[in-house]
């Protein structure tokens, strides 16, 4: 039987299902939260993409309860997430930056919430930025904005009044361009030297959340892949 607990919110995408395989593969018992099951996980919560935001919490929250009863976990792992390119002058720019802000923004409150009722003390919860939400993103605004919220939120989460359990640790790594079958369909000419493989981040979530090499709380981990080689870069650590 399992002893190390972990939820994974975006388990179904490619991702989350590269970190849903190396979890299970490491013993952990995953519960996956997403719009669809992924089967490779011990539980699932699926979520309905159509719903209002509080609504969306109550329906999410209510599921994780019923499937981890009282028992906390010791990781809770947010990859859900998306990208809409556009500037202000596009005609679909209000539309995408709802659009990302609730795959990255709404994904990652709600995790935080799933927090604050579920993760153990001294447990460990990751979110996921990007490396351009650190400055302009003028052909890419929602995308920019959105990821920029998400990093906001690590730093706030990192306080002592933040409301999460004591002596646990949020994080958000930042990667660039994640080495996907989507990515390399839509960019068939680009350098993937420089793209960070799925593997790479499954095996340091995991490492982090079992509490080896964990990063300070409130630390923004930027992801750097040079020549196939892949590393990370703390960006700056919240005054806690």
């Amino acid at each position: 039987m399992a002893s190390k607990r972990v939820l994974i919110y975006g388990g179904r995408g490619q991702l989350g299902s590269a970190c849903v395989a190396h979890f299970k593969a490491a013993k952990w018992w995953v519960a996956s939260i997403d719009l669809a099951a992924n089967d490779s996980a011990d539980a699932n919560v699926l979520v309905n993409v159509t719903e209002s935001w509080p609504s969306q919490l109550e329906q999410v929250s209510n599921a994780t309860a019923t499937i981890l009863g009282i028992q906390p976990v010791d990781a809770i792992i947010c990859v859900a997430g998306g990208w809409a390119g556009g500037n202000a002058a596009s005609k679909n720019f209000i539309k995408n930056c709802d659009l990302v802000w609730k795959q990255s923004v709404w994904t990652s409150c709600i995790a935080s919430s799933l927090a604050c009722r579920h993760l153990c003390e001294g447990g460990l919860l990751q979110l996921t930025g990007a490396q351009p939400g650190l400055g302009g993103t003028g052909g890419m605004i929602g995308y920019g904005m959105a990821k920029a919220a998400v990093h906001q939120l690590v730093q706030s989460l990192a306080q002592s009044n933040s409301g999460l359990p004591k002596g646990s640790v949020t994080t958000a790594l930042l990667p660039t361009t994640l080495d996907t079958a989507v990515n390399r369909a839509s960019m068939p000419s680009s350098d993937t030297g420089s793209w960070t493989p799925l593997t790479y981040i499954a095996e340091l979530l995991e490492e982090w959340s079992s509490g080896a090499g964990r990063p300070p709380n409130g630390s923004l981990m930027k992801v750097i892949t040079e020549g196939g080689v892949s590393r990370t870069e703390v960006h700056n650590t919240a005054n806690v």
